[in-house]
């Protein structure tokens, strides 16, 4: 589904970050991306969706065997690429359902489809919200304003699950949750995973990792995969830390 060769990125008019990526990922995986700070994990995220701050100065990005480099963002979106931002952006006047349901119809469009019939969208919306234990009262709240960070990872995944991508990037969602928070975004994650589809996650703390199995865990430092194993790599890390990989 994702196969990225020898990927390097730098920031636009500034230092190389990502320096050799190679990775791939296939339908019906789960990988978790581990490392320590200012390792390129969001930035490896960013440049997989296409954000426009950052420039790819060598290697290839192919999805589903299509080389993406040069698509833009909501082209990938259309592809079926989904970036769960780790710093969600407030959006006044715009209501959680309003923003979701022009983004399934751009979608929609963007496949030369026609608009979601109205009451097929409200059903998708009850039976998503309530795997969520999203209340009726958020949904008409504006796009993340107020929200606290739990309430902004809550809908990210929301958005995830009604969009239904094929590859969904999920950056620091664990970040700033209570044990409770977790448990219900690791269930949405869980229920949107599935054959056809794949995830990967990006994360700082094994804890997620402990709701949501994944199947391979990389540990990413200096910008480059130093190393890759299954989910016992997490807890190693968890135990020792990143400097015995580093020394």
């Amino acid at each position: 589904m994702l196969k990225i060769n020898n990927l390097h990125a730098k920031i636009q008019d500034g230092a190389e970050i990502l320096k050799g990526i190679n990775l791939q990922i296939n339908p019906g995986e789960v990988h978790a991306i581990m490392g320590p700070n200012g390792a390129g994990k969001s930035t490896l995220a960013s440049v997989v969706a296409g954000k426009e701050d950052y420039e790819v100065t060598e290697g290839e990005i192919l999805f589903q065997g299509n080389e993406i480099s040069e698509d833009a963002p909501e082209e990938r979106a259309h592809r079926g690429i989904f970036l769960s931002f780790q710093y969600p952006v407030e959006i006044p006047g715009v209501t959680v359902t309003n923003f979701i349901k022009a983004a399934i119809n751009e979608n929609r469009k963007a496949k030369g489809l026609e608009n979601m019939p109205a009451k097929e969208m409200l059903a998708l919306v009850k039976e998503k919200s309530e795997q969520l234990n999203i209340k009726r009262d958020f949904l008409a709240r504006s796009l993340n304003e107020g929200f606290s960070g739990g309430e902004k990872k809550r809908n990210e995944i929301f958005q995830m699950m009604m969009l239904d991508p094929k590859l969904a990037i999920l950056d620091e969602t664990d970040s700033g949750l209570d044990i409770d928070a977790l448990r219900i975004v690791a269930d949405g994650v869980n229920s949107f995973r599935n054959e056809g589809n794949a995830v990967l996650l990006i994360t700082h703390y094994q804890r997620l990792l402990d709701y949501i199995q994944p199947d391979f865990v990389h540990v990413l430092a200096d910008g480059k995969i130093i190393k890759t194993g299954d989910k016992s790599l997490a807890l190693e890390l968890e135990d020792k830390g990143y400097d015995w990989l580093l020394n």
